[in-house]
């Protein structure tokens, strides 16, 4: 089975729960569900707006700080960014408009506007995200498209560790998570872009364009 995350014919056979196949790759390790469990598109926004992210929400924004703050730390002043997958409450954003960095939304949902693929920024944010993703590697190589020399690519998802437990998860139970990645995973990513990765926290990495 072709991995959709490293594009290598790499994966086999996971799990099977809850009557929905899972994949694993051997070359990233990455596990995904198969495309005929995905939820239809209108199941998925439904599924979207009911969650309850607001902007100025205290305990939400000590939440994304977990990659603001790293990522702010390494960014010249006024770097021009794209919060990739920002939902109805661009927060993140937000914050680092006040840090003085210059922000971008994109959404396919909320934000559809796909203006973006002929501008290059600084670095690309992505909070809570890349697990939503169809087509990992292609969302991947559009960011490396888009991303310039030295540009910054910071990605929060919860990783995999135990995979004992993957079938009680309650990051496996949402219905729109359907590609689950660990930090091999994004070293391989980072190696097929020709970028550095560095894991700076549990559920946090920076990637880097050489």
């Amino acid at each position: 089975m072709l991995c959709i995350v490293c594009n290598k014919k790499t994966a086999k056979i996971f799990k099977i729960i809850e009557g929905k196949q899972y994949w694993k790759c051997n070359k990233c390790l990455a596990i995904f569900l198969d495309k005929k469990f995905y939820l239809e598109p209108i199941d998925e926004y439904s599924h979207y707006i009911s969650h309850k992210n607001c902007i100025y929400d205290a305990d939400y924004r000590k939440f994304l700080a977990r990659l603001m703050l790293p990522l702010d730390k390494i960014l010249q002043r006024k770097s021009i960014g794209l919060d990739y997958g920002c939902g109805p409450g661009p927060a993140l954003a937000k914050m680092l408009e006040e840090k003085g960095h210059i922000m971008h939304l994109y959404d396919p949902n909320f934000y559809p506007n796909k203006n973006f693929i002929n501008k290059v920024f600084n670095f690309i944010c992505c909070t809570e995200t890349a697990e939503h993703f169809h087509n990992p590697f292609k969302e991947f190589s559009l960011f490396n498209n888009i991303l310039s020399s030295n540009g910054v690519i910071g990605i929060m998802t919860s990783f995999t560790t135990d995979e004992s437990l993957f079938e009680n998860w309650h990051y496996r139970r949402d219905p729109t998570h359907v590609v689950f990645y660990n930090e091999t995973t994004f070293q391989v990513i980072a190696f097929q872009h020709n970028w550095d990765c560095e894991i700076v926290k549990k559920d946090i990495v920076l990637m880097k364009k050489k």
